[in-house]
């Protein structure tokens, strides 16, 4: 997959510029599947929280795809892969919201879609927070709101590096640069903090940091 990490969403012209990269064609020319699903496992999360940031302006929905579609993993288990795999195969973006990330990565397994990863080679992955966090080795306490009933089972580590988000949003006072760096403490592996206009744009072994705002490795000196 070729994945695009963010922590807000794609909120600014560079960070559309580089879906639009990813995605080979314009955003006009192609489809999507966005996934609500993390909502659900965080207690920040009400259904009303989860409709606006489906139907708001500006939310992944609203980039002005040639469609879009909700996808909710919760639901697949209960269909066969006959059914919603094409649909999957056939997008050419996977929006995946905010959330929690623990609760979103069991969903990716539970429902199949983690097998199905593998096989998706031009699909785009656009995370928005929890979206982009699964992806990593380790997302630390400070972001651990829900217990999988699995033993063990983590975030999905497609991914080796860990991500900080929202970085000095106003609503989130425990998000400065001081928590992430007490965050990266325990944190395995490098990691990275990041404002809601920053992108991390990862295609194969190439790892680049696209932004209009504030980030920091965590390991490197601040941008």
């Amino acid at each position: 997959m070729r994945l695009l990490l963010t922590s807000g969403g794609v909120t600014n012209a560079s960070i559309r510029s580089a879906l639009i990269e990813l995605l080979g064609k314009p955003i006009e020319e192609s489809t999507a599947l966005l996934i609500p699903t993390a909502q659900y496992g965080h207690p920040m999360c009400t259904p009303d929280v989860t409709f606006n940031s489906i139907t708001r302006p500006g939310s992944m929905a609203a980039l002005g795809w040639m469609s879009v579609g909700l996808l909710e993993l919760t639901a697949l288990p209960s269909m066969t892969g006959e059914r919603w795999i094409p649909w999957v195969e056939d997008a050419d973006a996977l929006l995946v919201d905010g959330g929690d990330a623990m609760y979103l990565a069991h969903w990716i397994r539970r429902s199949g879609l983690g097998a199905l990863l593998p096989s998706l080679e031009r699909t785009v992955w656009v995370g928005v927070s929890a979206g982009s966090m699964v992806m990593t080795p380790g997302i630390g306490e400070e972001f651990e709101h829900w217990t999988s009933p699995e033993v063990g089972e983590g975030t999905l580590g497609i991914v080796d590096f860990s991500i900080f988000p929202h970085l000095d949003y106003p609503d989130f006072p425990e998000n400065t640069m001081a928590d992430a760096e007490r965050w990266a403490e325990h944190i395995d592996g490098p990691a990275y903090a990041i404002d809601d206009q920053t992108a991390i744009r990862v295609v194969g072994d190439d790892v680049d940091v696209i932004s209009e705002g504030y980030w920091r490795r965590l390991d490197q000196s601040p941008r």
